[in-house]
């Protein structure tokens, strides 16, 4: 029998075509440029956002004003405690002027600048130090942020207030609240 032209034995040609595929590199192995572009174009997209989402001031501003929170909370028990050890009794630091209010701290004037939340301030600090601090409260609170861009606060004036009402009521503020309008409790 004999075999048409052009056709090779299948033994031969089959040997060739594997030698053949083996040199092809059928699978890479690793990436592309584009498709490592493409990654790091959406890793890139998506850090954004959350960095938008976080934003880390905001985070930050609300922590203290959290912060303001407790520790007005902290002072109002205090003074509501020191007054039933004191059968009622108020600590001496605060005034009996209704409408009223003043800052906490140890400054004998100079405390009616920094507060406009309180409304009116009186010229002398409250000092409640001697009276709360170590028996009621560890220390009187001073505003996270230190200041409120005009004047800082530290002992002498701590950036809250407090305000006896005139139904006898005691009101403890913060004057620095940042992510609210107003941070204050009252009992």
């Amino acid at each position: 029998m004999t075999r048409p032209a052009g056709l090779v034995p299948s033994a031969m040609s089959a040997s060739k075509v594997k030698s053949q595929k083996s040199n092809v590199n059928v699978n890479p192995s690793g990436f592309t440029l584009i498709e490592l572009l493409i990654v790091i174009g959406i890793i890139a997209f998506l850090a954004a956002i959350i960095l938008v989402a976080v934003d880390p001031r905001k985070r930050l501003a609300q922590a203290r004003d959290a912060r303001r929170w407790s520790e007005v909370n902290s002072v109002l028990n205090a003074v509501l405690k020191y007054a039933a050890d004191n059968e009622g009794d108020l600590p001496g630091g605060i005034d009996n002027v209704p409408g009223t209010a003043q800052i906490m701290g140890t400054a004998a004037s100079g405390c009616n600048v920094s507060c406009s939340v309180a409304g009116t301030t009186v010229t002398a600090c409250a000092d409640l130090d001697p009276e709360l601090v170590q028996e009621y409260i560890v220390r009187i609170p001073v505003d996270p942020k230190g200041n409120d861009g005009t004047y800082s606060f530290d002992s002498t004036r701590t950036g809250y207030y407090i305000n006896k009402t005139a139904e006898d009521r005691i009101t403890v503020g913060a004057c620095n609240p940042e992510r609210v309008s107003s941070i204050f409790v009252q009992r």
